[in-house]
């Protein structure tokens, strides 16, 4: 060993992120595991690479006797003596290793030892570095189709969006360029595992807030999503701040912002709701663009009875129930629906003419 390795050292910690340190303190290691093997013990043995010049020194601490028994970890007084007259029978002395058969050895796991902690630290550098983006969107290319899976390349690393996460009626082919949100990192077995999703309701978040300045500053906050991928999302909003209009700020100048974000999703639709701690302002919000006549909602019971005029029926149910299944997703309550002319017939309109006035009430309360 010399300058070379150092100089080696440092290429690699700057190249790879791998700490020279640790890669000295595996080397170390592997000399005292040549030790073991060469001598059959290695607890009295200490292993010093010098940092400068990458040379390796490997002594033992042997005790001085009259009568050598354990060449390992004893030395004659004679032999002692020779190496310093001060030396007498009881005194700890450390002996360098010079073998050259021990030196063959210790040269060549050392240099295993380097490979194998380049392999164990290359892997947690990545593990650490895409663990890091958990819960957060990454930039791809798209790689290769492994069976119903894609295969996508985030540099470092390969990621796998399974068939579950892609959104119905995408498409992708290999160089294309593809968003997705880390759902979970880690290592298996087989190396690292990275599993990634254009479906996740968080994936629409995450993309408003590269957006929107005002939820990256915290100003306003997405307090409720539900999202049904490649056809509808609703979210809740909520400002802290009574001058800022949250949904404003989500939609952006002339729609410029969640334009950004349904081109991204292919054309999904978007409703912005704003969020409210009243359970049935919350619910008529969610229903839009339904207008709603009159909501009764039971907290305890999450469950919430909405009426609706006739005409808008149809709408605030949506398409094969979708608009009413997000709302009742998006607000964690059980929606009943009934048109005006059901409720009149069901005798439910009896407590229509005191819904202004709770609301109201509500309003100011908040």
């Amino acid at each position: 060993m010399n300058t070379e390795l150092i100089t080696a050292l440092d290429i690699l910690e700057k190249e790879k992120k791998i700490s020279k340190k640790v890669l000295i303190e595996a080397i170390e290691n592997s000399l005292l595991a040549a030790c073991k093997n060469h001598f059959g013990k290695n607890e009295n043995f200490t292993a010093k690479v010098d940092t400068k010049t990458g040379d390796f020194k490997v002594t033992a601490a042997k005790e001085v006797v009259e009568t050598v028994e354990d060449s390992v970890t004893q030395i004659s007084l004679a032999d002692a003596q020779m190496i310093s007259p001060k030396y007498n029978i009881g005194d700890t002395i450390n002996v360098e290793i010079k073998s050259a058969e021990f030196g063959r050895i210790a040269v060549q796991n050392s240099k295993s030892a380097i490979l194998q902690k380049i392999r164990e630290e290359e892997r947690q550098a990545v593990y650490n570095e895409y663990h890091a983006k958990e819960k957060d969107i990454v930039t791809g290319i798209v790689s290769r189709y492994a069976g119903n899976n894609l295969v996508i390349n985030l540099g470092r690393a390969d990621a796998i969006l399974s068939e579950a996460d892609m959104v119905k009626g995408e498409k992708y082919k290999p160089n294309d360029r593809i968003k997705v949100y880390v759902t979970e990192v880690k290592t298996e077995k087989k190396g690292l595992k990275i599993a990634v999703s254009r479906c996740h309701p968080e994936f629409v978040k995450r993309l408003f807030e590269a957006e929107v300045a005002e939820l990256r500053d915290g100003t306003v906050e997405i307090r409720s999503i539900a999202r049904e991928a490649g056809s509808r999302t609703k979210m809740a909003v909520w400002s802290k701040n009574p001058n800022v209009d949250p949904v404003g700020s989500c939609v952006g100048v002339n729609g410029s912002r969640v334009n950004a974000v349904v081109s991204e999703l292919n054309g999904e639709k978007i409703d912005i709701i704003n969020w409210s701690k009243n359970p049935a302002n919350l619910i008529e919000n969610a229903l839009s663009p339904a207008k709603v006549v009159y909501v009764a909602a039971d907290a305890e019971e999450k469950t919430a009875q909405v009426i609706v005029p006739d005409y808008q029926l149809s709408l605030a149910i949506g398409r094969e129930g979708q608009n009413a299944r997000l709302a009742a997703r998006l607000t964690g309550f059980k929606i009943d629906i009934k048109s005006e002319s059901q409720a009149r017939d069901l005798g439910l309109l009896d407590e229509v003419e005191s819904y202004a006035d709770e609301t109201a009430e509500s309003d100011d309360a908040e």
